[in-house]
């Protein structure tokens, strides 16, 4: 019997009769317990694994496939994903919605009640581990084998409470009752070491031995990713840390010191603890440097053993593998993997470091120069002191290169460094992996153009093939059939058949409808009726959504100066004609972050002051629902009408957020700032409100001096609302973000404050002929088609990764 074809595996029921009779052998023999006595808990955990049953099938399909083909295969490491509720998702990507509706029933349960109790994994925080999980999926959906790597943290980011007094940080157990979906692995554990010292190894000049000063252990379990409308089943394995068995003192523990005798295996574990520990002081900061480490070392580790299951020859290892670095989180990954290649496998240096370039690609997700990684040289070489070596090797190496490239020119020299001297001695992550991959990628067509012209310039400049442009995607699976079913119904009936979720550009057939009326009528319905499944504010008002992490240069400081303008005219004139608005904020803050964390507690102010005023209250609304996460999105999009994308041109590297308020009909207004360019090239010029200075000239007006207290004497309105802030009305918060405002006024709001209001009043213009708008949100929909990231793994795999499908047979 060859095992690895499955065959002689138990066939699962595909009937609602077989359905319900392996849900509840899984309920006696799997939960323990029954049907008399079983709890809604009982129910969702047994639903959950009778639905994973089936995937697992899939998955062990898959895997035959992919052994026996022995591909290329494409390793995704990230530091965050944000997979989402998985329940709901499953149950559509395993065709068993109907089966599982009829077999809870049967125990006395709606189905409706138990996606209630699925909680989505704590793994991310924005939009890089979204992006991360719609790649995933894709991949799949595309059969393309592929792995996620990522650490399971036990505390998501945190749990957000959002009161008059701003943001409060609770922690996020996601996992506490346990998670249904992931299969321990506890036999696959691997060895990660800190600290310590290195050896010379004699007569191997080019090789070391480290011998660490702690040891922790990286335990993996995996989660299921299926494909839509396919077999394929891939992973995402996560890494938790444990402590190794020497770990707990018992003679400290017998003299009752309790807790000195487990502390190292406290300390060993909180590198899994906590996703992005506060790193405001040195020991955090050490932590997120071991997380990095933890998960590159338990990856590579992985992936290794991978490879060789079918392969014996180093130098088919790039042929093989292709690593994907999702930022510069990961990018400790290029010198351990050199440092597994020729310590421990004996290659000779150049053969490795050609294996490394090959296998590496990198994704930059910023423009932001604090958040392009560094790290202290000192840290380095405390915690890994055998990789600062391997650094300063590709360092001496890379810049002999560039020397040779562009003799006598110091300047560039120190500018391309991975190490910055000045004013302390740092490793220059993104430089790192610039330097040690095959291919570096921006993320929209504007942040890949001022990558190569501004961030990465001299790189660029030295190896201009090796920078591409990949537009990120959202997954229309998750972010419109999921989220939107109403409206996925009617394009699905529109179009005649569902054949759009794989396809996303069909739903240019969309453009056809917009003729008739009683489509328009039915999208307009189906609009209002998300609004009052969302119950924010009153259907009828203009929805305004601005839906993002908190950071200043997205600038919800200028939404919030577009509000109280708009509290100071109701006021003025409360017998206005005015067009009733709900402006809906969301979105979380960095704990250490204060701006931010003051721009929230300041909207939830005038949020709260303006609904106490009977005068602007029936007009404005200011709502800000705590905790942002995937399945708060996924009921905010649907019914969003105006999408606020309004960073300061030239920061934001693409944004999807973007792509899923447009895709589900929301009308854009925003600057030509990342993915914004590209939607508005697509859904038309009149489909979208354009405001503000673009990047170019948002970077003249720093070099010119820029000076916004000359906004604030020339705009009475402008003036009206600082002053309001600054006056104490809205407490000390408010006089801390205007005097920030006047002071500097970094992303430049104060400069687009007067062309953003004039396009609302365009946005208010448009509201009031709903044919119009109703037109506008269906060519939106009809025209996204581009931003599925089923489209984005295709270009990443014909122009990076240079992977095939390997297509799963289908089960008799």
């Amino acid at each position: 019997m060859d095992l690895r074809q499955g065959i002689g595996l138990r066939k699962l029921g595909k009937t609602a009769d077989e359905f319900q009779q392996d849900l509840l052998s899984n309920l006696y023999y799997r939960r323990g317990t029954t049907v008399e006595s079983a709890s809604a808990r009982d129910a969702y955990e047994t639903l959950s694994l009778t639905v994973r049953d089936r995937l697992a099938e899939r998955r062990a399909r898959t895997a035959a496939a992919h052994y026996a083909s022995n591909p290329r295969w494409v390793y995704y490491l990230s530091a965050e994903y944000l997979l989402g509720a998985q329940l709901e998702q499953n149950l559509l990507y395993s065709g068993t919605g109907n089966l599982a509706a009829e077999a809870v029933k049967a125990l006395g349960f709606s189905l409706e009640d138990l996606e209630d109790l699925d909680v989505e994994p704590g793994l991310g925080n924005g939009g890089l581990g979204r992006l991360a999980a719609c790649l995933v999926d894709s991949l799949a959906t595309r059969d393309i084998p592929a792995v996620g790597y990522g650490i399971r943290y036990d505390l998501g980011i945190f749990r957000q409470i959002i009161t008059e007094n701003g943001q409060t940080e609770l922690p996020d157990d996601w996992a506490f009752q346990g998670n249904p979906w992931e299969f321990p692995a506890p036999d696959d554990r691997q060895t990660v070491g800190f600290y310590g010292h290195t050896e010379p190894v004699p007569g191997s000049p080019d090789r070391k031995v480290w011998v660490p000063g702690e040891i922790v252990l990286g335990e993996p379990s995996h989660m299921l990713v299926p494909g839509y409308g396919t077999d394929t089943v891939n992973i995402v394995r996560l890494w938790s840390a444990k402590a190794s068995e020497a770990s707990f003192d018992l003679s400290r523990f017998s003299a009752g010191q309790y807790a000195e005798a487990v502390q190292e295996a406290v300390r060993a574990e909180n590198i899994s603890k906590v996703l992005y520990p506060d790193d405001s002081t040195e020991l955090g900061r050490e932590l997120r440097l071991k997380q990095q480490y933890f998960l590159v070392s338990c990856s590579l580790r992985d992936i290794i053993r991978r490879f060789r299951l079918r392969n014996e020859d180093w130098s088919e290892f790039a042929d093989k593998t292709v690593i994907q670095l999702n930022d510069t989180h990961p990018t400790i990954a290029i010198p351990e993997l050199m440092r597994l290649l020729v310590d421990e496998y004996e290659l000779d240096w150049s053969k490795a470091w050609e294996i490394t370039r090959k296998t590496f690609a990198y994704t930059c997700h910023t423009l932001l120069p604090e958040a392009l990684e560094t790290w202290p040289v000192r840290l380095i070489e405390k915690l890994l002191p055998r990789h600062l070596e391997i650094i300063y090797v590709i360092n001496m190496l890379f810049l002999r290169e560039v020397g040779a490239q562009f003799p006598g020119d110091q300047d560039r020299i120190r500018r391309m460094s991975i190490i910055q001297e000045e004013p302390e001695r740092r490793v220059r992550m993104a430089h790192l992996a610039v330097v040690g991959t095959e291919a570096v990628n921006g993320v929209a067509e504007l942040h890949s153009k001022l990558l190569r012209e501004t961030v990465l310039d001299d790189f660029a400049d030295l190896w201009p093939a090796k920078f591409q442009n990949v537009t990120n995607g959202i997954s229309p699976r998750r972010f419109i059939r999921i989220a939107n079913p109403r409206l996925s119904d009617l394009i699905t009936e529109g179009l005649g058949d569902d054949s759009w979720l794989r396809d996303l550009e069909k739903l240019a057939g969309l453009e056809s409808l917009i003729g008739d009326a009683s489509f328009r009528d039915r999208w307009q319905s189906i609009k209002r009726a998300n609004k009052v499944a969302l119950a924010a504010g009153d259907p009828d008002s203009l929805t305004d959504v601005m839906i993002k992490r908190f950071h200043e240069y997205k600038r919800q400081q200028l939404k919030l100066l577009h509000v109280v303008t708009l509290y100071q005219r109701i006021h003025a004139n409360p017998a206005g004609d005015w067009v009733p608005r709900t402006v809906l904020f969301a979105g979380k803050a960095a704990p250490a972050y204060h701006a931010a964390k003051d721009l929230i507690q300041l909207i939830a102010t005038v949020g709260a002051t303006i609904a106490a005023d009977p005068v602007a209250s029936p007009y404005l609304k200011v709502v800000f629902p705590s905790n942002y996460n995937v399945t708060l999105a996924e009921k905010i999009i649907p019914a969003a009408d105006l999408s606020e994308q309004i960073s300061l041109a030239g920061k934001e590297a693409s944004g999807t957020g973007n792509m899923k308020l447009a895709l589900n009909g929301a009308v854009t207004i925003g600057t030509l700032d990342g993915a914004n360019i590209e939607i508005r090239a697509r859904v038309g010029e009149d489909n979208f409100f354009l405001f503000g200075l673009d990047a170019y000239e948002a970077a003249q007006a720093r070099i010119n001096g820029y000076q916004p207290r000359a906004f604030y004497e020339h705009d009475a309105e402008l003036r009206a609302a600082i002053d309001a802030l600054g006056s104490g009305a809205f407490g000390d918060v408010g006089h801390r973000v205007a005097s920030s405002l006047l002071g500097w006024d970094e992303y430049l709001t104060l400069a687009d404050y007067r062309a953003y209001l004039d396009a609302q009043a365009q946005v208010e213009e448009a509201w009031r002929d709903r044919d119009r708008w109703i037109r506008m949100s269906i060519l939106n929909t009809a025209h996204s088609g581009f931003f599925s990231s089923d489209r984005t793994v295709a270009d990443y795999a014909a122009r990076i990764w240079r992977v095939a499908p390997v297509p799963v047979p289908h089960e008799d």
